[in-house]
């Protein structure tokens, strides 16, 4: 398995020795296998350690990226060929003689339906000099990862991060860190996965501490996902069975996937997972996931995991802009926003007085799917007992404040510092404003410092004074920003979505 006359750092680890490469003075490892492939006979089944190896594995490239969507544009070479493995880990280290850095594990977003940890953005390379080793893993997505199928196990997606936080806690020594200091950190989907894992029995003792960005709402019911389930199934003329749907390439499934949602506006029965475009997402099925994450955490599910949470200001604008909206937004669209999703639409009205057809709209669906969420999370681990700290990203790129805004993810090329890799790279174009990179230096610092110690560097959460750092040009500790949107869903919960019209 290794080739002759290569050299790099070499490590070993349960189920072998691999060899990395060094870069710019850090080791790194890509495509190390932490489950056996899913496919063939372990198609649509639960992940199953990797098995060993004989001599030295190389490990230079990122394994395949899992079957995904690709309604984004986002076109990926899956690994199809017989034997592919989309569950591999890649690990960036400072130190492999260390014997107790921090570690923080990356976990992507991409609505559930897309992501892959090779994405540029997700490099690892600057995060690990501030003295921590990254890890950034596969999962899988979609259909293959969360389609709720008869004779699979519910929330596989799920399992697979379990899986390769498993793996982190069996080897990470070897790659100098600390198995007792892992911080769990994502954004979107990914921040939606940590709030799972938070509630998760399979996940105790996985993590000491986390930092979800951007946690999105949908969490779904086993009625919505099975219903969910037999229409993808019936897009190919099948039952949603797993073992007829796993004789399918898996592309065929993806697709099928993709077919459904592009339609899912004729789905009125399936709510506000249709109007938000969710088609799949975590399971509350009782048994890998028992409960929406916000019942769990104030039932003190997790007390002894410490947490960052929070949101960008303008979560929606980026969707607004992708979908063509801008400037598109009727009276009659807002109102239809607004009795879907807002808690009181005529409230909503009289809370924003000055707020235009737009305005409103992308407001409830900011508050709905992501910033509603991150603060209702952070009360939820307040009131459980746990230790919180809550943050707001306000800052917007030059030139980009009336286009997006401080909008949805514009936090994760900032949380890695790659500000012109990857799709990422229009917000701050080829040569990155100072600012950029001065707050980029910030949250690295903060999450880092976090993953060391515990503390960030301001004051944690609690329900008078809500204390919050304020991501801007320059960052500030004040009380919540989004007072009126806070009291607006003051009485609402997060429960998991129902099959029906709202």
């Amino acid at each position: 398995m290794s080739a002759a006359g290569s050299s790099g750092p070499e490590v070993r680890v349960t189920t072998g020795r691999l060899r990395g490469r060094m870069e710019d003075g850090v080791a790194v490892f890509r495509g190390v296998p932490f489950a056996q492939p899913p496919v063939g006979s372990m198609r649509l089944a639960a992940p199953v350690p990797a098995e060993p190896w004989d001599g030295v594995r190389e490990a230079a490239e990122f394994g395949p990226p899992p079957p995904q969507s690709t309604m984004m544009g986002l076109a990926t070479q899956i690994g199809e060929e017989a034997g592919a493995n989309w569950l591999t880990a890649n690990v960036w280290s400072p130190d492999l003689g260390a014997a107790d850095l921090p570690v923080m594990v990356w976990i992507h977003g991409g609505g559930y339906m897309y992501g892959w940890s090779g994405e540029p953005t997700f490099d690892g390379g600057l995060l690990t000099r501030h003295g921590v080793v990254v890890v950034t893993f596969n999962y899988r997505v979609a259909a293959e990862g969360f389609g709720h199928f008869e004779g699979a196990p519910a929330n596989r997606g799920l399992l697979d991060q379990v899986a390769a936080l498993s793996w982190v806690r069996d080897n990470i020594a070897a790659f100098g860190g600390d198995p007792g200091r892992v911080t769990v950190f994502g954004e979107s989907a990914g921040a939606g996965s940590i709030a799972a894992l938070m509630a998760m029995p399979r996940a105790v003792g996985l993590f000491r501490r986390a930092i979800a960005q951007s946690v999105p709402a949908p969490f779904f019911t086993t009625e919505l996902a099975s219903d969910i389930a037999r229409t993808v199934a019936g897009e190919l003329g099948l039952p949603p069975v797993a073992g007829e749907l796993a004789r399918l390439a898996p592309q065929r499934l993806i697709d099928a996937g993709d077919a459904v949602a592009a339609k899912m506006n004729g789905m009125p029965h399936w709510g506000r997972a249709a109007s938000a475009g969710t088609l799949f997402g975590p399971v509350v099925d009782g048994a890998v996931l028992p409960s929406v994450p916000w019942r769990a955490l104030a039932g003190g599910a997790a007390t002894d995991v410490e947490l960052i949470v929070g949101h960008t200001r303008d979560e929606y604008r980026l969707f607004t802009f992708l979908n063509g909206d801008t400037g598109q937004i009727t009276a009659e669209r807002a109102a239809t926003a607004l009795r879907m999703f807002a808690p009181d639409p005529a409230a909503y009205r009289a809370a924003h007085p000055g707020a235009d057809a737009e305005r409103l709209y992308e407001l409830v669906y900011s508050d709905w799917l992501f910033r509603m969420p991150s603060l209702h999370l952070a009360q939820a681990h307040h009131a459980g007992g746990g230790r919180v700290h809550l943050y707001e990203l306000s800052w917007t790129a030059p030139g980009m404040e009336d286009v997006l805004g401080a909008c949805h993810g514009l936090d994760v090329p900032l949380t890695f510092g790659n500000l012109t890799a990857g799709a990422h790279g229009m917000w701050f174009g080829p040569e990155p404003p100072a600012q950029a990179t001065e707050l980029s230096s910030r949250i690295r610092t903060a999450w880092a410092a976090f993953a060391a110690t515990g503390d960030p560097g301001w004051p944690a959460y609690e329900p008078e004074g809500r204390s919050t750092w304020i991501l801007d040009a320059t960052p500030r500790v004040a009380a919540y920003p989004e007072d009126t949107s806070r009291r607006l869903w003051s009485g609402h919960t997060f429960d998991p979505l129902p099959l029906g019209a709202r």
